[in-house]
């Protein structure tokens, strides 16, 4: 999970241009930074800790600069965060500097290799081998560019790799199951992980495809799929670069969590006719109706899937969450009349990609639900819908999960129709309306002062029914992610089958109970249980159960239907975790040992 960013053509501006990009790639990781400039000579600096640890680095560093130059930030998975396992690495003689992201699964047969021949390892990581490996090829005689191809085909496993060569104007890039995506701007062209690394100088892109490399001179680019150049179409992404910054927010997670009216409004936005009385999605036009469907994700994604799959078996037709890691291993038995979604912020997890792949090898169709306009899964997928809600760099999904569901209740819908279920009025309603009342949650929430109170306890328990149980569980997950608080989501029945054992009067719970069928009193009945065991009861609640006067303490939502309830419950639950991560004083929008896309299996 990993960030790269590298660039050409920027002259005096390359190294505040690296540094700016790696800022903008924090969210994927921040164990290490380091920077590495090519060109007549290879120079690299890089050190453990967050950015500014290198900036404050090269400040004192004499004549650290170049008209090329390649960057990282680090996640780690192969060796502990140190100086000596930060990216870039190099080779013995200093000739090439490498950046990568993903996992090289052969790596320690050809570290084995490699040290036969005498080569002398300096870090932990598999990424190492990749310039020893190219330096290698340049000891042949191979030229750079050639070089470089030759020693990539020996990996195995996921990459996205930058690399720059002793006496060559020229940065080297290949993709494999991670992402790369290129900037052009003029004379200036930028490769990253991601495009918030660029974006400040251009919106427009070219992703490179699975198998692919591409070679970054000054003033021009050129990509390849083996010996041979490949046209490829450059497209203009929509994020601003205003839209990637704090705007005033103490953190990018406050932000984003206020920023989730207008993402649900750009979701709905033509997708919705009121009037009407129906759903018009453009991008599913061509979607035949399944018989079945099956949802894989991750995370908090998984929680989306969870609440999208109830939605489908209310209406009748057949539907699963799954683990997409699981899934890959094992996957359900299908047909190809099944639908295989992929819930997916980014579009790059990986566990969720693999998924995708082995469903659509036995068969299935496949639709991906994603963020991210031009990412893996919604480029390799039968079909694709776009929750449109804009850049999040908070590691903790907020207003992406709350746009999940809105794109996932228009899925639905859109399915559901097609097998001839009525769609209601009232839930378009709800979703117009939704929108407004998140922001009356935002402006009214008492979530600070119900931290005040039973923030300081020592475990924090989040229980639901029905819609409500995929939102406790996403509750738990925020709070944990951001808290570092022991936290656990319980379908409210199950308390009594094992966690009530956990429950003392220093564990808060947190029962989400929307309106008043039996699943609410039955909830009710479940908080009566935590009570008589002297625990704090907060009832995230639109009041229409009276679970109120069982409570401690009481977080409203209005009154809507028990799908948007959900949505709205889901909003005070982010808040309870932002605040009581802020009276921590933690590292709230980068959480420690976490990354925003999960791009390794």
């Amino acid at each position: 999970m990993c960030g790269i960013i590298g660039c050409i053509g920027r002259g005096g501006d390359t190294k505040e241009t690296l540094l700016a990009g790696l800022k903008n790639l924090e969210y994927r990781g921040y164990d290490s930074a380091g920077i590495a400039f090519g060109g007549e000579t290879v120079t690299v600096e890089k050190r453990e800790g967050e950015l500014e640890n290198l900036r404050r680095q090269l400040e004192t560093t004499e004549a650290f600069d170049g008209s090329l130059g390649i960057g990282h930030t680090r996640w780690s998975t192969h060796g502990p965060p140190s100086d000596r396992n930060s990216h870039p690495h190099m080779d013995e003689a200093g000739r090439v500097a490498v950046v990568h992201n993903g996992i090289i699964e052969n790596y320690q047969a050809l570290r084995d290799e490699l040290r036969v021949e005498g080569v002398e390892f300096t870090s932990d990581t598999d990424s190492e081998v990749v310039p020893h490996l190219i330096a290698r090829q340049l000891d042949a005689g191979k030229p750079p560019e050639e070089a470089f191809t030759a020693a990539v085909e020996r990996l195995d496993g996921s990459y996205a790799l930058a690399a720059v060569v002793e006496g060559e104007h020229a940065i080297f890039t290949a993709r494999n199951d991670s992402p790369l995506v290129i900037g052009v701007d003029g004379d200036a062209t930028f490769v990253a992980s991601d495009v918030p690394a660029f974006l400040e100088y251009t919106r427009d892109v070219v992703y490179l495809e699975n198998g692919e490399y591409a070679v970054l001179r000054p003033g021009n680019w050129t990509v390849f799929d083996g010996a041979s150049p490949v046209e490829k179409v450059v497209k203009t992404v929509e994020w601003s670069p205003e839209q990637t910054g704090k705007s005033g927010y103490d953190h990018f997670m406050l932000k984003e969590i206020h920023e989730q009216p207008t993402a649900l409004r750009q979701c709905l936005r033509g997708r919705v006719d009121e009037f009407g009385g129906r759903f018009s999605v453009d991008e599913l036009d061509e979607l035949e109706r399944p018989d079945a469907v099956q949802f894989v994700a991750c995370g908090t994604s998984y929680h989306a899937a969870l609440y999208a799959a109830e939605l489908l078996r209310d209406a009748g037709v057949p539907a699963q969450a799954y683990l997409a890691s699981e899934y890959a291993l094992g996957p359900a038995p299908i047909t190809p009349d099944t639908l295989v979604v992929g819930v997916t912020q980014s579009g790059e997890t990986a566990d969720t990609l693999s998924a995708l792949r082995e469903a659509s090898v036995r068969g299935a169709r496949t639709l991906a639900l994603t963020n991210v306009v031009g990412s893996t899964a919604a480029r390799e997928c039968d079909h694709a819908l776009y929750i449109r809600a804009g850049p999040e760099i908070g590691v903790a999904a907020t207003k992406t999960f709350s746009s999940q569901l809105v794109a996932l209740n228009v899925l639905v819908e859109r399915l559901t129709a097609a097998t001839g279920v009525e769609q209601t009025r009232s839930l378009i309603s709800a979703l117009r309306e939704l929108p407004e009342q998140v922001q009356q949650v935002l402006d009214d929430s008492k979530a600070a002062d119900v931290v005040d109170e039973f923030g300081d306890g020592n475990a924090f328990f989040f229980i639901g029914r029905g819609l409500d149980f995929p939102v406790a569980l996403e509750g738990a997950l925020k709070f944990k992610e951001i808290t570092y608080e022991h936290a656990e989501g319980f379908a409210a029945g199950e308390l009594k089958h094992g966690p009530l054992a956990l429950v003392t009067e220093n564990t808060p719970v947190f029962a989400v109970v929307t309106g008043d069928d039996e699943r609410a009193q039955k909830t009710i009945g479940n908080v009566k249980e935590v009570e008589s065991r002297g625990a704090p009861v907060i009832a995230v609640t639109d009041g229409q159960s009276d679970v109120e006067r069982y409570a401690d303490a009481v977080l409203e939502i209005p009154r809507t239907t028990a799908r948007t309830a959900a949505m709205l419950a889901n909003v005070q639950l982010q808040l309870v975790a932002y605040h009581t991560a802020y009276e921590l004083d933690r590292t709230i929008d980068k959480p420690r040992n976490l990354a925003k896309s999960v791009t390794v299996e």
